[in-house]
């Protein structure tokens, strides 16, 4: 049997589990997330769902939070921060969900010709009627319209910013690419990929280009962009993140050299290139030893804030003109601890569908089912081989429904197992020594039953 394998751009969780304390990723509040049918001209035949906080200003602004391949609005809207932030700063949340597929499930159109021009159609022409629904409906302030989004939604994130500079004032894209990096849609899969295969390198003028000819005349200003990569990315290789700030600085008008340099916090390096009125127009984070796992605790915060939303300057300087206090966006919120380290325990697991004998070059697949009481997320699954067997090469996963890393015999998986629920993974090795399944498989810690 073949391995198709299936690349999930995204991360969907909803808790994480600290020990044996459940923490949720936001509060609740009496908002809740709503659908919206017949929002405007939808090439992209999407789906719009939008968070409208009780609390609010006359004029909120307006954020728009893209999931990655493989994900939904709804989500997103679960799995991320920025639905909670909205109650804290009275924004409003729209969550598209994408149904393009190029070789995978719901994937943001980044690709195709349409795609790349203004007012071309699909899913950016979906989108500005999105927004322009919430500017109608809800007063939504045109001033203050900003776009984010994970991976595919990362990817979309710097469509939107090169399509409509008049539309959107910042965006924060996590684990994407340049505009126009995609030829097509045969380029759109990791796998056969020029994009994210590592081999597309141009210069920052050629980057640019490509920005300033998707809406040829426009000579307004262009919109502030915030990057996120982790270093351990392999399935959207990190050295794109230099693209991006080629691209982004090049369209600013700025050297390729950051006007200041540091660290929020622990692991997080950021880059920052301000104008001569030290304003930051671009700022990239570089995340050490992140994979394909963003946003994690306390990211979205900071791409907010960069936003200005949360009392702070757009050049990250307290701002004298007041708004809502909160703590310094550098340290991540109590409640939301970085997902992208497991934490030991959580409770009993089992494994279930295992084949006797571990065939080489075959595709095995295994189910893994939560018996414990708490729900745990993020989680690594280790794999113990038996005494002379160990794996050479071709060593990869498919995960089922979200998307996460393989190395070593580690797989980490970036999504919520909830008491009693199963998920299932198959993998696939070369390997030398005798072809014995595993003997153990380990999961955050505790090492799980084997039927």
């Amino acid at each position: 049997m073949s391995l198709r394998r299936k690349f999930l751009f995204g991360w969907v969780a909803v808790l994480v589990c600290t020990g044996l304390t459940i923490v949720a990723l936001r509060p609740a509040y009496a908002a809740t997330l709503t659908e919206v049918t017949n929002f405007g001209t939808n090439p992209g035949g999407m789906r719009m769902h939008v968070y409208v906080p009780d609390s609010r200003p006359a004029n909120p602004a307006i954020v728009v939070a893209m999931h990655g391949c493989g994900g939904s609005g709804p989500g997103f809207y679960s799995g991320s921060e920025f639905a909670g932030l909205a109650d804290r700063y009275g924004y409003i949340v729209i969550y598209p969900t994408a149904t393009q597929q190029a070789g995978f499930g719901n994937c943001f159109d980044t690709w195709s010709d349409a795609a790349k021009r203004r007012g071309g159609g699909s899913d950016p022409v979906s989108i500005v009627s999105m927004v322009t629904y919430v500017q109608r409906q809800y007063g939504g302030d045109p001033n203050r319209v900003y776009a984010t989004g994970s991976s595919s939604g990362g990817m979309m994130t710097n469509e939107m910013l090169a399509l409509y500079p008049d539309v959107f004032k910042a965006g924060a894209a996590f684990m994407g690419v340049p505009f126009n990096c995609f030829a097509n849609a045969a380029d759109y899969p990791p796998g056969t990929s020029q994009c994210t295969g590592g081999n597309m390198d141009r210069t920052p003028q050629q980057w640019g280009d490509a920005v300033r000819q998707a809406y040829p005349g426009y000579t307004g200003p262009r919109p502030r962009m915030q990057l996120w990569h982790g270093t351990s990315d392999t399935l959207v290789p990190y050295r794109l993140l230099q693209e991006e700030i080629e691209q982004w600085t090049n369209v600013a008008g700025l050297s390729q050299t950051p006007t200041s340099t540091d660290t929020p916090q622990s692991g997080w390096n950021r880059r920052r290139y301000a104008d001569s009125s030290g304003t930051v127009q671009v700022e990239a984070y570089s995340i050490q030893g992140a994979g394909h796992s963003l946003p994690a605790g306390g990211m979205a915060a900071q791409a907010v804030a960069f936003f200005g939303l949360t009392g702070t300057g757009p050049s990250g300087s307290p701002s004298t003109s007041g708004g809502p206090s909160s703590p310094p966006v550098s340290s991540p919120p109590a409640s939301s601890p970085p997902v992208s380290s497991p934490p030991p325990g959580g409770g009993g697991c089992r494994v279930t569908d295992l084949v006797s004998a571990w065939n080489t070059g075959l595709t095995e697949n295994i189910t893994i089912t939560n018996t414990g009481g708490q729900a745990v997320n993020g989680w690594t699954l280790v794999f113990t081989l038996p005494a002379g067997q160990s794996i050479t090469s071709g060593w990869n996963a498919v995960y089922s429904p979200a998307s996460g890393q393989v190395s070593a015999r580690n797989m980490t998986y970036n999504a919520v197992l909830a008491p009693g629920a199963s998920t299932t993974i198959g993998f696939q090795a070369t390997h030398t020594g005798n072809t014995a399944r595993p003997a153990a498989f380990t999961l955050n810690g505790t090492t799980c039953a084997i039927a």
